[in-house]
């Protein structure tokens, strides 16, 4: 009797998360995945499904609509600032309308007199990181989805101690999945120093308690609103390539100052909010006085899943719709949907040098031979396939073309496009480019392109394996 009752409330919660499943889940393969395995093996799809299936993260709209509330007082400040700075669009017709589209997507316009540095590498990221923060007068925002306590963290302890004692405010996020190993020593220190530090976590509230599969993958660092920095970096030792493990480590940041810097500060204090229900006193003039002549047209994109629309998603989709002769992308984590695959072969055909650098060695081995289930027909179609040889790949980079450049959070996985928070700053010009495309060129040499050979010689344990893993991509 105690059996059937069970497999009666088993089979009833399954067909419960079928409904939320059938009206939540954004892709129809998805949904009907989870239909099948919700009312084919409840016992362990039911649990699953509340943990991994959401793809909306509940509760955050709502705090992100009371920031707006709370801003509108300062909205004529924010615009006016940028208004002065924004880019005209004097081109054809379709570069304004590619133009246009991204800023619809971030809800933000480009603004042009922004000061762009990039940054290769973590030894020349971090040190212009602590030149920056003992400069620091008024605030000091850092946001890092992984926080280590080893001799990075040590160092960035030190750096935001010494600001909080000169009377700086200093608010630190970091994601509460992600920086699961960092000791509670670590925040205790910080905190009896005067640095407010919070854990972002997307399960705050009894409403949002299963929402474990969300991540906050934003790095960020703002100081004083005249200088900003975003990229690949987190805090740790091995994104000094100090880790015995991955040896040398390929990553990119960004600095940025100018206008755009207001597409940097906006993002953190939602999170803020978020995790603090507190709202920050932010100062939005300066970015635009650090405007400059000659400067580089930005913009700053945040994503997340809490968007109205797969903000990510759609900002790479356009980069591929976009290129005309050129699409360059570095991803540590590629395991696109199925429209990204398609947009990139019919990128191909018209006729675009279509290339993917990603790492020759794993940190996920999930995502790692999640891959190969379907490079052999990305090879097939003409798309290049690069693997970096001298240690781990984690940049996340785009070009498009001889105009636009990208460099942030976003990797080309399902992740990133659908359950993570992330961020991509995005510059227009010859300048930038060729910056870009330089550092590409140098990278394509440490590389080697993939055959189809190398995929048609796999062992089919390895074949069988790769399929497994890509039927995991929506939940990695």
């Amino acid at each position: 009797m105690a059996i059937a009752i069970i497999v009666t409330i088993a089979q009833i919660l399954g067909v419960i998360s079928s409904i939320s499943a059938l009206l939540t889940t954004r892709t129809s393969q998805g949904a009907i995945a989870w239909i099948v395995s919700l009312n084919t093996f409840p016992y362990l799809a039911v649990p699953a499904y509340w943990i991994f299936g959401r793809s909306r993260f509940n509760g955050y709209v709502e705090s992100r609509k009371k920031v707006d509330r709370q801003l509108q007082g300062r909205f004529p400040e924010i615009r006016l600032s940028v208004e002065q700075h924004l880019h005209l669009h004097d081109r054809n017709k379709l570069e304004q309308g590619q133009i246009e589209a991204v800023e619809r997507i971030a809800k933000i316009p480009f603004t042009r007199g922004n000061e762009v540095v990039i940054l290769q590498g973590g030894e020349q990221a971090f040190e212009r990181i602590f030149r920056e923060l003992k400069d620091a007068q008024s605030y000091v925002l850092v946001q890092f989805y992984i926080v280590r306590a080893d001799r990075i963290g040590q160092e960035m302890k030190e750096a935001l101690l010494a600001c909080a004692q000169r009377g700086v405010r200093v608010h630190f996020l970091y994601d509460e999945i992600g920086s699961y190993q960092l000791p509670r020593e670590y925040v205790r220190e910080l905190r009896r120093g005067g640095v407010e530090i919070v854990p972002f976590s997307s399960t705050r509230g009894f409403r949002n308690r299963f929402q474990i599969n969300f991540r906050n993958h934003r790095k960020v660092l703002v100081v004083d609103g005249r200088v900003g920095f975003i990229g690949g970096l987190n805090l740790g030792d091995e994104y000094l390539g100090r880790s015995a493990r991955f040896g040398p480590w390929r990553d990119t940041h960004l600095l940025i100052s100018g206008p755009a810097l207001v597409g940097l500060q906006l993002p953190f204090l939602e999170d803020w909010h978020w995790a603090t229900g507190q709202y920050l006193p932010l100062d939005w003039s300066t970015p635009a006085a650090f405007s400059r002549a000659g400067g580089h047209v930005a913009l700053v994109l945040p994503s997340g899943p809490a968007d109205e629309v797969g903000t990510a998603g759609l900002m790479v989709q356009h980069a591929i719709h976009s290129a005309r002769e050129r699409l360059w992308i570095a991803s540590p984590y590629f395991v696109p949907d199925e429209g990204v695959q398609d947009a990139l072969k019919l990128a191909v055909l018209r006729g675009v040098d279509v290339r993917i650098l990603i790492p020759d060695r794993p940190d996920h081995l999930l995502v790692f031979f999640s891959a190969f289930a379907f490079l052999r027909p990305m090879i097939h179609a003409g798309v290049k396939i690069y693997r970096y040889l001298p240690g781990f790949l984690h940049q996340k980079v785009f070009l498009v073309d001889r105009q636009v450049a990208g460099i942030g959070t976003v990797n080309l996985d399902n992740r990133s496009f659908r359950l993570n928070f992330e961020i991509t700053a995005i510059i227009l010009g010859e300048r930038i480019a060729r910056e870009v495309e330089q550092m590409f060129e140098k990278d394509f040499m440490d590389s080697r392109m993939m055959e189809s050979a190398d995929l048609e010689t796999m062992p089919i344990r390895l074949k069988v394996v790769s399929r497994i893993a890509y039927l995991f991509a929506p939940i990695q």
